[in-house]
């Protein structure tokens, strides 16, 4: 559930879901790639979600972003 992420996976989260690639998300959190990488893959675990589609369907059902 969206309570069992921190707030910096639920920034990364809403990103993703917003459309931005690592290299841009990383970019405006002042990240590197790889740590977006790994908030991404820790996110994804969480959740139990397995793709990119699963993931923006759960950040739109959770109101983080507009469908």
């Amino acid at each position: 559930s969206i309570e069992s992420l921190s707030a910096r996976e639920r920034e990364v989260l809403q990103l993703i879901a917003e459309g931005h690639t690592n290299t841009a998300i990383a970019g405006k959190l002042t990240l590197s790639v790889r740590t977006v990488e790994a908030h991404r893959a820790r996110i994804m675990a969480k959740l139990r979600i397995r793709s990119q589609a699963e993931l923006v369907r759960f950040a739109v059902q959770q109101g983080l972003v507009e469908p």
